[in-house]
């Protein structure tokens, strides 16, 4: 059985991608604390909440997304590897790229392209309205 409470996949793709951007376990300095919020007694008696510092790079990494220590010991670790890798990469990591998607899609349309997308929708309307079965003149 693995050190985390997930599948032995994601915890091997966990290790792997550590190894990867050299995060060794010896450099993680790792302490728990309470959360607050939702989980009620169980997180208000218990420490879940898992800190993180990554002591080569300074990065700190604070989770409390679960209401098990376990779970919440694998996603601090996950997003300690993103950061670093932000960090590493720039503006070629994963969380970047996503980033930049979403501030694309959010984005204003220009109002030529605005006019263009209406009168695509006006067309494909006229033509709905011209399948619409003919009904007969009532007598």
């Amino acid at each position: 059985m693995g050190t985390f409470p997930v599948s032995l996949q994601k915890e091997k793709a966990l290790l792997e991608k550590m190894e990867s951007f050299g995060i060794r376990e010896q450099d993680i300095e790792e302490s728990f604390v309470r959360s607050a919020g939702k989980g009620g007694q169980n997180v208000n008696k218990t420490s879940t909440c898992v800190y993180l510092k990554h002591i080569p790079t300074e990065i700190e990494v604070k989770c409390q997304k679960e209401r098990s220590q376990g779970l919440n010991r694998y996603h601090a670790r996950v997003m300690l590897i993103e950061k670093i890798e932000c960090m590493i990469k720039g503006r070629e990591s994963e969380e970047a790229r996503r980033i930049s998607k979403i501030r694309r899609q959010k984005a204003k349309r220009s109002k030529r392209t605005k006019d263009k997308i209406l009168a695509d929708k006006a067309k494909v309307s006229e033509k709905k309205q011209l399948r619409a079965a003919v009904r007969p003149p009532d007598e």
